[in-house]
């Protein structure tokens, strides 16, 4: 009777312990990864700066300036990416999220990105190599992430799936590559290893990925969007968010603040319409 009871006691204490820690169904995780479009190039303003408390991002660096440390969730306020990056089209595909989506659900992001590389820089086998032959200014936001991004990806994707469940993956990411008609399939392989290395089904993981800033808003980099609308063909479960009407910097590189706005909602109107809110639209 004296065993019994014990392993009675023991199976009570291992369910307490099990759903203290189990995988909330209703918290929803985007991985989103690129360089400097999804880095944040612009600076955040005080519009983006109120916190929603359904709306969570986990730090992928020490963030001592900002009370954060890497692999914990914090309000997502800006700056999403590193300790003092700008604003992201994550900032404003979250909020559109939570504007519709039920009370109980949760949103979390976590954002792995650095401006400049190619998507070489993601490849699970050969990053090294690309790494490498960084150059310098290159090379100090490589650091934070230990010289390897997509390695720190999957790392706090593991660690988020304790918490929540994985819903899609964002990327900005093209302008390095512009004129590579190889890119697609480059992004393929990420985006195949993402899926192998979280145990992924790609039939419920999408890929949501942005234009470059468009041509009738003068980007230097606009050719790339003819390459980058071939993406579906390669990957059944992917989906273009356009760039038009977004408008740019001088550089006609990146985004201004309400270009990021726009995008953002744009990501998050079509993540929802994937998710079965058929009537979500951008703002």
């Amino acid at each position: 009777m004296k065993n019994k009871l014990s392993f009675s006691l023991l199976a009570l204490m291992f369910v307490m312990h099990t759903a203290a820690f189990a995988q909330d169904p209703n918290f929803y995780i985007f991985l989103c990864f690129g360089q400097s479009n999804m880095e944040g190039h612009t600076k955040f303003e005080p519009q983006d700066t109120t916190a929603n408390k359904r709306f969570m991002v986990m730090e992928a660096v020490d963030c001592p300036n900002l009370g954060r440390k890497k692999g914990e969730w914090y309000p997502a306020t800006p700056p999403l990416t590193r300790c003092n990056t700008g604003l992201t089209p994550a900032d404003y595909f979250g909020r559109t999220l939570v504007a519709t989506l039920p009370a109980n659900v949760k949103v979390g992001v976590i954002n792995v990105a650095v401006g400049g590389c190619k998507i070489e820089l993601f490849e699970k086998g050969t990053y090294q190599f690309y790494v490498a032959a960084a150059p310098d200014w290159m090379t100090a936001a490589l650091e934070p992430y230990d010289k390897n991004p997509y390695g720190r990806l999957v790392e706090m994707a593991k660690l988020a799936q304790k918490d929540g469940v994985i819903k899609g993956i964002l990327m900005h990411q093209g302008e390095s590559n512009t004129g590579d008609t190889t890119w697609p399939s480059k992004v393929k392989g990420v985006y195949d290893n993402l899926l192998k290395d979280l145990n992924l089904n790609p039939k419920k993981v999408p890929l949501l990925a942005g234009e470059m800033v468009s041509k009738e808003e003068g980007g230097k980099c606009a050719s790339m969007n003819a390459i980058i609308a071939q993406l579906p063909q390669v990957i059944p479960n992917a989906h273009v968010i356009s760039s038009e009407g977004c408008t740019a910097l001088d550089d006609q590189l990146h985004f201004t603040a309400e270009g990021y706005r726009k995008l953002g909602r744009r990501y998050g109107a079509k993540m929802l319409s994937l998710l079965g809110y058929k009537n979500a639209r951008p703002e």
